[in-house]
């Protein structure tokens, strides 16, 4: 196959040599062509003042919006050979059957992208041949509000979905990573006088923010336990009247992901440990006895790479954890020798990919591994694009592996409904899977989603409910679900004071309640 890119040489810039690459590397394409002729020219200039504005005050990298010369483009010019497919990146090109039209809410044009991300929206792209859709996507973003890291973000999924529709195309099947909303146009331009407002609440809002980390340790999580007496969370689709009881910290740091076991009629929960002094999160255990934790977490496994996440669970007379380790681009099995302590890494299920919350589940005699996973391109050696809208999966008909990844990788595309936010459960003979609602920012809810598909040759999920932070859980995110033991958590934001008086204040109030 030949595929010939469309794009607008008057600009060319580091993702579109990246995407070229890409499409270079995958199976099936023999040559990659360009037609590089000058585009519409609809960018607006004051875009790049604002992106180098955003790079200076925040302090970010810049990948895929960086410009190169026309002349690194160079072995791409092969005009006389016939395409099979034309992907069109400008919106010049008229359709017809092999003309791949990409758009962002329903225009084309990187203009349409950064209208979106002006306008505060998610990016909806679609990527159609005369009327069909060959993939779908809501652009998630890890920084909202910060329009170069959002577009860099969203540079970086293009390129996810673009090859995985060729890859699809090759391989005979539908589209790729589809969601089924209909985009929404956007048309909010930059003039100097916008950029300048912007530029000034951007500043405002930089001097806020460092303010507010001078006076508190953040991001500050902390988790809630409750009995878990009658209907859980997934049956209730709300918080419980009866509020919540906060596992206590130090201030100096905090403790995530819950994830709680019982072993041996003894119930453990499990946390990432997070000292605000490291940065780097490590896994604690606390036993839970009648009245709740009996002390405080206590470390059980550290690496050289921040810990998160603690998927643990039991399975032929050992207790196994598969903690988040994407710092190290791997997801690792270990097994525990002393429970809740003595952990030895017994596997590496999966290398090479920066994937976030990794969740294990059995499902009709096969495990699967679900997580979200950044792109691999832009030349980004942690990955680029966000760390929460690409849902991807892994199957093996052991929980020790080996692992294949599913032909549709990524099997959806979209911050609100893909990342895992604890364990799959069954009920009423369905899997129903907790999901992390990240369309405007990280963790700010939970979702609720049944598994209607899960095999080798496909996956579906239909959303049944959302639970949002609010009086019974203050703070402004929630983004753990887990059950076990006797006792129900979640997880959400909190604040915590620097000032030293304030810690030992909340120190010895001991634990606290959130109620209704």
């Amino acid at each position: 196959m030949h595929v010939r890119v469309r794009l607008d040489g008057a600009k060319p810039l580091r993702w579109h040599a990246a995407l070229l690459r890409r499409i270079g590397d995958s199976p099936g394409v023999a040559t990659v062509s360009i037609d590089d002729a000058p585009g519409p020219g609809t960018w607006p200039h004051t875009a790049d003042l604002l992106f180098r504005l955003e790079a200076l005050v925040h302090r970010l990298p810049r990948l895929g919006t960086v410009p190169i010369l026309g002349a690194e483009l160079a072995r791409w010019r092969q005009p006389g050979t016939r395409p099979d497919i034309v992907l069109d990146l400008c919106g010049d090109v008229p359709s017809g059957p092999g003309t791949w039209h990409l758009a962002y809410d329903g225009r084309s044009g990187a203009d349409a992208l950064l209208a979106s991300l002006l306008a505060g929206a998610v990016p909806h792209l679609t990527l159609v041949e005369n009327g069909v859709i060959r993939a779908a996507g809501r652009l998630g973003a890890d920084r909202p509000g910060i329009v170069l890291a959002c577009f860099e973000d969203a540079l970086a999924r293009t390129i996810t979905l673009i090859a995985a529709a060729l890859r699809d195309r090759i391989a005979g099947r539908g589209g790729a990573g589809g969601v089924g909303r209909a985009p929404l146009e956007h048309r909010t331009t930059l003039t100097v006088r916008r950029l300048g407002a912007r530029a000034g609440r951007m500043l405002a809002a930089a001097s806020i923010h460092r303010l507010y980390r001078l006076c508190y340790n953040a991001p500050h999580w902390r988790c809630g336990w409750r009995p878990l007496v009658g209907p859980d969370l997934i049956d209730l689709k709300r918080h419980p009247e009866t509020g919540w009881t906060v596992l206590p910290d130090d201030g100096r740091r905090f403790y995530a992901d819950p994830f709680p076991i019982a072993v041996a009629g003894q119930t453990h929960l499990f946390v990432e440990d997070y000292p605000h002094a490291t940065g780097k999160a490590i896994i604690s255990a606390v036993r839970f006895g009648p009245d709740g934790p009996e002390g405080p977490p206590v470390p059980v496994l550290e690496e050289a790479h921040h810990l998160s996440y603690p998927f643990v669970f039991e399975r032929e007379g050992s207790v196994w954890m598969v903690p988040e380790s994407s710092a190290a681009g791997t997801v690792d099995l270990y097994r525990a020798t002393r429970f809740p302590g003595g952990w030895v890494k017994e596997a590496t299920l999966l290398s090479g990919v920066v994937a976030s919350d990794a969740t294990l589940v059995e499902h009709h005699g096969r495990w699967w591994i679900f997580a979200t996973v950044r792109d691999a391109g832009l030349d980004a050696p942690a990955g680029a694009g966000s760390f929460h809208d690409a849902l991807h999966l892994w199957s093996a008909p052991d929980f020790r592996g080996p692992y294949t990844p599913h032909p549709a990788n990524p099997v959806l595309v979209d911050p609100s409904l893909a990342r895992p936010a604890g364990r799959i459960v069954a009920r009423g003979g369905r899997l129903i899977r907790p999901i992390q609602d990240c369309a405007t920012g990280y963790g700010r809810a939970l979702m609720l989603a049944r598994i209607d598909r899960l095999d080798r040759e496909g996956y579906a999920q239909t959303v049944i409910g959302r639970i949002e932070p609010g009086p019974a859980w203050p703070g402004n995110r929630l983004h753990t679900l887990n059950a076990g033991g006797g006792i129900e958590c979640i997880d959400g934001a909190g604040r915590a004071p620097r000032y030293r008086s304030f810690i030992g204040r909340a120190h010895r109030a001991g634990p606290e309640r959130a109620t209704p």
